[in-house]
């Protein structure tokens, strides 16, 4: 695990600066606080930031090269089944292993299979093989994006690092993407292969690239297999009871496989179904496992950490409980915005960063439940697709009364008030087509409302037609009538990596910490989407089959209660703590007008919204603009 920066100059015009690659590869400290070091010729420097987790020798830091000297890797992630691979590589003869770390694996099973190597690699990993002898990269992302990987390619160079802060340091210009800002205003975060600037790309999960001098080719090597002709076949293989011991008989394994560390390993535990299951699998084989939960004192609605003991005392594990108040988690915010080196405002990355910062006190790596929700039908959103499909009466008077609702004042901050918004929410994404459903579903604001933020400058640089088609290749995978694994398969591509995991990415890295995610196992999601939707979700449940499968084995307290979640009292901030943040500074008139980039009379709309008795999601947008704003100043304007 570490962060990786990189730079090929194609010629002797665009030889790289050292000094750059040097303040490049510090920019990701935070990610690997081990070691720093860097390899560089006269067109190719190689940076890496190491936190150490498997074989933490020095004799495994990177960048490091095969005993030939030809080729050179820089890694960042960890291949679980390494170890097996090892026993492959072994076994055809490749015999001599001067470490032992998950690394120089991979960089043999490279030189002996090129691509090929890919598709036998279970974990996580963005890397980069230098081939010295013919002067080409090999750079590669894993199947659904846990791991990041940003490039830039030009008439002079290739560059590429782990996160936006390394390429900025090296030195890069800076324009900004506003089809991306477009996206950015809906969305609250930029979906790959764009980044916030137009000459900054992004690795999309599944993909390598290979570049050989002036030129760059990117190829797919994974994508999730659906409604094809064999994954039909492969469902009707299964009754329930069946699919139900496979589910876990492979999150077992993958599991146990997660396990793997020199180094101390611990488990998120919420109190929730995933990551109990991941809790109560790993503690069948790592004794005295150390979990980790956080509570909130303020929001005791939200606090779960009564469910987090039940669960930590039922599998006997070691559990520390980090208890929050609203002020601890506000004191965090700053620290967190500048971390934040493209605009991604996702607010429950507070928590996350809290939780890491914490956890770190005590281990290096942790296991989440990451990603059972976008794999096995988790979310609010999923049971409104679900009735949207299979519409009754209620769903039909939902709709009907679309007018009513919109009359009654709306906030996620009570019962009532949220109640309406989500009944307003339903009834308008109910009247659209698939496509569009799903999108209104998945942001904060339309189009049109992303738009109208714009200033007549902004809109001029903004290309509809160009946003549009962006917009259909995210959302290829609704048809015309959607099921429910096909808004699966667009949470796996378009939520999943550019929102969760980066989230979680972003936020555990920069406290030193790595997280692996179990339901995560290309195996256990190629199995998941061979299964028929009433595997996942039904009119009264959500994520069934994990929920049934897991029954006897977790604690019975944890079923039949509602799924609470935690967001951060973000409009109570923004109304108090960061109001002057709101009208002094970040949002206030004259600091919008001189930046030229929002039309202040929609800011002050929203301002107006967010003061009113009816905010509805408002604070979400304005956290979007805060985000924005901060990122601007520090990264843009500095």
């Amino acid at each position: 695990m570490c962060g990786i920066t990189g730079i090929f100059a194609f010629n002797l015009v665009g030889k790289f600066n050292l000094v750059n690659i040097a303040a490049a590869t510090k920019a990701l400290e935070q990610r690997g606080p081990d070691n720093q070091a860097i390899y560089h010729d006269e067109f190719v420097g190689l940076g890496h930031r190491r936190l150490s987790i498997i074989d933490t020798s020095a004799i495994a830091n990177q960048p490091m090269w095969d005993e030939a000297k030809r080729y050179c890797i820089i890694f960042n992630g960890e291949i679980f089944n390494f170890l097996e691979l090892k026993k492959e590589l072994q076994q055809k003869g490749v015999t001599s292993f001067f470490s032992d770390s998950d690394t120089e694996v991979l960089l043999k099973l490279f030189i002996l299979e090129n691509e090929k190597c890919l598709n036998k690699l279970n974990g996580f990993f963005a890397f980069c093989i230098y081939d010295k002898q013919e002067q080409s990269f090999f750079v590669a992302r894993d199947r659904f994006g846990e791991k990041p990987l940003l490039y830039q390619f030009d008439e002079d160079k290739f560059l590429f690092a782990s996160e936006m802060k390394s390429i900025l340091a090296y030195g890069i210009e800076k324009e900004i993407d506003y089809n991306s800002l477009h996206t950015y205003l809906q969305l609250n975060y930029i979906p790959a292969p764009q980044s916030i600037f137009k000459n900054v790309k992004k690795l999309l999960p599944g993909h390598y690239m290979e570049i050989h001098r002036h030129q760059s080719i990117v190829h797919r090597y994974y994508s999730i297999n659906v409604d094809s002709e064999q994954s039909t076949v492969d469902s009707r293989q299964w009754t329930y009871d069946n699919a139900k011991q496979q589910f876990k008989t492979l999150l077992e394994a993958s599991v146990q496989r997660r396990l793997i560390a020199d180094v101390p390993l611990g488990s998120f535990l919420s109190g929730g179904i995933d990551s109990s299951v991941v809790t109560g699998l790993a503690s069948r084989h790592k004794p005295n496992l150390h979990t980790f939960s956080i509570g909130f004192r303020d929001e005791k609605f939200f606090d779960e950490t009564s469910y987090a003991r039940l669960v930590a005392n039922h599998f006997k594990t070691e559990h520390t409980v980090f208890s929050l108040s609203n002020n601890d988690l506000y004191e965090h915010v700053h620290d967190i915005l500048d971390y934040i080196d493209e605009p991604f405002a996702d607010s429950s990355a507070i928590n996350v960063f809290i939780l890491s910062k914490e956890t770190r006190k005590h281990a290096i790596v942790a296991l989440s439940g990451d990603g059972a929700d976008e794999l096995l039908a988790g979310y609010n959103k999923h049971a409104a697709f679900y009735r949207a499909i299979h519409p009754g009466w209620k769903e039909k008077l939902t709709s009907a009364l679309l007018p009513l609702w919109k009359t009654f004042p709306q906030s996620r901050n009570s019962f009532l008030g949220n109640k309406a918004r989500q009944l307003q929410r339903f009834a308008e994404g109910k009247k659209l087509s698939s496509s569009e459903r799903y999108w209104q579903w998945a942001g904060y604001a339309n189009e049109e409302k992303a738009y109208q933020l714009f200033s007549e400058q902004s809109k001029n640089n903004f290309d509809k037609q160009e946003f549009e088609s962006f917009k259909a290749e995210l959302l290829k995978a609704i048809p015309e009538k959607e099921k429910i694994n096909d808004v699966l398969l667009t949470d796996m591509n378009l939520v999943l990596p550019n929102d969760m995991l980066m989230k979680v990415d972003l936020m555990s890295m920069a406290n030193g910490l790595e997280v692996r995610s179990p339901f995560l196992d290309f195996e256990l999601v190629n199995f998941a989407f061979t299964l028929p939707d009433e595997f996942k979700i039904n009119p009264v449940i959500r994520k069934r089959i994990v929920q049934d499968a897991f029954k006897d084995f977790l604690p019975k307290e944890l079923y039949n209660r509602p799924k609470k979640g935690f967001e951060v009292p973000l409009l109570k901030w923004l109304r108090k703590e960061m109001k002057s943040l709101i009208e002094d500074d970040l949002l206030s008139e004259r600091f919008i007008r001189d930046q030229n980039i929002f039309e202040y009379s929609t800011i002050n709309q929203l301002k107006k919204q967010l003061f009113s008795s009816n905010p509805g999601d408002v604070h979400a947008r304005i956290w979007g603009l805060i985000v924005f704003q901060w990122w601007w100043k520090k990264y843009v304007n500095s």
